[in-house]
């Protein structure tokens, strides 16, 4: 039995690529596919995609015995001081402008994400009209927060009104500056 060349034997159930030797066409690119997977094989296994860790902590500090103030997301409500009013105040209102932007953002994508939600009954607008209603709420929630923001920023307005005469009474007043004059016998 005469043996095959290398050159020419297949992989037994494949059909064999080679071209008879009078072809004409050469076979430099017989191989390629070959080297192309056998180099991209070799790299995939070194692959290594990035990644990313994000570790959240919490750290709750022993209060020196008070009860845990709600989550923190307000300081504690301490007035010993118009400063420590009006800082109060400030915080307050940003904290609630901020959360009522996330909840109405919260709002219009529940909205969005109910309106796909196809109508059980089939009518014409029905996902939409039902997940509107729903979305309303979160909506009203919003802009609740938004009040408490401007209720907030009345409060410290009012405390300065109402309180007025005390404040001044132990408000110090600066000092204005003493304005430079010019020195007409330097010359």
């Amino acid at each position: 039995m005469a043996e095959i060349p290398r050159s020419r034997r297949t992989a037994p159930g494949r059909p064999s690529t080679s071209r008879p030797s009078g072809s004409g066409k050469s076979d430099k690119f017989a191989n390629a596919g070959a080297a192309v997977g056998g180099f991209v094989g070799a790299m995939g296994g070194s692959f290594a995609p990035p990644v990313n860790v994000n570790i959240n902590r919490t750290v709750v500090n022993g209060g020196g015995g008070r009860r845990p103030h709600s989550q923190a997301l307000m300081p504690e409500p301490d007035f010993s001081s118009p400063a420590q009013v009006r800082a109060y105040c400030n915080h307050l209102r940003a904290t609630a402008v901020a959360l009522s932007i996330e909840v109405a953002m919260g709002a219009e994508i529940l909205k969005s994400v109910l309106a796909a939600v196809p109508d059980p009954e089939g009518r014409i607008g029905g996902s939409r009209l039902r997940a509107a209603k729903v979305a309303r709420k979160l909506q009203k929630s919003a802009d609740e927060l938004r009040n408490a923001a401007k209720l907030a920023a009345a409060t410290y307005a009012v405390f300065q009104q109402e309180y007025q005469e005390e404040i001044n009474r132990v408000r110090h007043h600066a000092r204005p500056r003493a304005q430079q004059r010019m020195n007409w016998t330097q010359q």
